[in-house]
């Protein structure tokens, strides 16, 4: 990440959504696919965020090289130690601090999202903001169940952010299934932007730049 993350450029489309959450004097529950680990990782760095790691031998490796970039680690994932991480979680929104899911992590169904995030808004009323990183150029483990992608040295990226989703503390499971379905879509809409971006001609990436800056 150190050799690689500095030659990358990168160009953010809606970066507004996340600002009028801190307007509010509120922080940002991330959420992103576990298979833009490396580019997220590297652009999100130094800024205090906690992540959720797995409690299994590997999620502990990642968890070191998270801090190493500055991030917070909260131990736990969908699988193992789910609900002790999201109460850490929870501690760190209300410490004033942003918190990020892989939401298809630890291993998958690959692009499905999971509740977690879902539960930790309605918990905290702190909103959920969905985001994808596209690259020009990387390599793509297609064996590996969430198709990682490491950036090529000097590679061109888009992130792409959507607006934010809040869940109600009162919500119904109901209305948590309407708001999970509605963070898929979000994602799907933000994945389908950032992986086709390099392969748009000039004049629509223009039009979904001034879409998506508007």
């Amino acid at each position: 990440m150190r050799a690689i993350g500095p030659t990358l450029r990168f160009e953010v489309l809606g970066a507004q959504h996340a600002q009028r959450v801190y307007d509010v004097k509120k922080r940002c529950i991330w959420t992103f696919w576990h298979g833009a680990i490396f580019p997220a990782a590297w652009s999100w760095r130094n800024q205090g965020i906690m992540v959720l790691t797995s409690t299994n031998f590997d999620g502990m490796w990642m968890g070191r090289v998270a801090e190493h970039m500055g991030y917070q680690v909260a131990p736990g994932s969908s699988s193992r130690g789910g609900l002790r991480g999201l109460v850490i979680m929870a501690r760190g929104l209300e410490q004033g601090h942003d918190v990020a899911f892989t939401l298809d992590g630890p291993r998958g169904p690959r692009h499905v999202v999971k509740p977690g995030p879902v539960m930790l808004a309605r918990r905290t009323g702190y909103p959920m903001v969905a985001f994808h990183i596209g690259l020009k150029r990387a390599y793509v483990f297609k064996k590996s169940w969430d198709r990682t992608q490491i950036p090529l040295p000097f590679s061109e990226a888009v992130t792409v952010i959507a607006p934010p989703i809040d869940v109600p503390e009162d919500a119904s499971r109901e209305l948590l299934e309407q708001k999970l379905a509605e963070l898929q879509a979000a994602f799907d809409r933000v994945s389908n932007i950032a992986e086709g971006w390099f392969g748009y001609p000039e004049a629509e990436r223009a039009r979904l730049r001034a879409e998506w800056n508007a």
